[in-house]
């Protein structure tokens, strides 16, 4: 039983060297922009309301929409630009979305501001469309196959989400003390749960964790494919051994990397 709700989700604490996979994240994401120009993108008012969309050379193969984590309070699309390479070298134009942070926003602002990008630049880039987030960034995208999210044009295009490491049932959240600067209410919480609401038609979703990560992680990630296969979504769990919450994302950065496999990969699951 969980006691300590905010040791539950402090992952920092409890991953030996995280300061240094942070900082190899910022190096790594200027490396990336430096190496490859961005079209910046504005999709709505806020000065957060942009997307950097990352084009491949020859054909594009479709369009990868990559949400960061940060608890919804921290970060940009831009502090993770290196997580667009994997996807970019297998041909997909990658929309790298930021968006406007708690407390100056609501969660349910968050999920529409997303859902807006995402819109936005599938007018941009044919072809199937595929989301991939960590950690709040993976609440988000589940989001956008919820029923009634997004518009069903752009939900039609969408072929695969791939949730890693991601929140599925926020109403914990109201536990802890960053909830002060979320200010989930009980009634929100529930109303952006995934785990509490109806996957559209056809969703097809791989929620993806690593081994050694905290358990509240582990029971978020296997929480949402057992429910959503009850709904009749196409769903499945994947550990990966080895991998904590900061690691994990590594797995974006090259085109043979597990987590491209699996988000690019086609039903039947790639073999990692």
């Amino acid at each position: 039983m969980i006691e300590n709700w905010d040791d539950a989700y402090a992952n920092g604490a409890h991953i030996v060297g995280a300061d240094s996979i942070v900082a190899g994240w910022a190096q790594r994401a200027a490396m990336l922009r430096a190496r490859v120009a961005a079209e910046v993108v504005q999709v709505g008012p806020g000065a957060r309301q942009v997307v950097d969309l990352y084009r491949p050379e020859g054909t594009e193969q479709g369009l990868t929409a990559i949400v960061h984590g940060g608890y919804w309070m921290a970060f940009d699309g831009r502090d993770f630009a290196h997580l667009a390479a994997g996807p970019l070298a297998a041909g997909q134009a990658v929309a790298m979305v930021s968006y406007s942070l708690a407390p100056e926003a609501r969660i349910a602002d968050i999920t529409g501001e997303v859902a807006a990008a995402i819109c936005a630049i599938a007018g941009q880039v044919a072809g199937p469309i595929r989301l991939a987030g960590h950690s709040a960034g993976g609440h988000l995208v589940a989001r956008m196959i919820c029923d009634k999210v997004m518009p069903g044009a752009v939900a039609e295009r969408i072929a695969h989400v791939l949730s890693i490491s991601g929140l599925h049932d926020l109403r914990p959240l109201l536990r802890t003390r960053m909830n002060e600067t979320l200010r989930l209410t009980e009634a929100e919480a529930e109303a952006e749960s995934p785990a509490l609401l109806h996957p559209r038609e056809g969703a097809r979703l791989t929620c993806v964790v690593g081994a050694e990560e905290r358990p509240e992680f582990l029971r978020q990630t296997a929480l949402l494919p057992n429910i959503w296969h009850g709904l009749g979504a196409d769903t499945a769990e994947v550990v990966l051994a080895g991998e904590n919450h900061f690691s994990i994302v590594a797995g974006l950065e090259a085109a043979d990397g597990p987590l491209t496999r699996l988000l690019l990969g086609v039903p039947g699951r790639p073999v990692l």
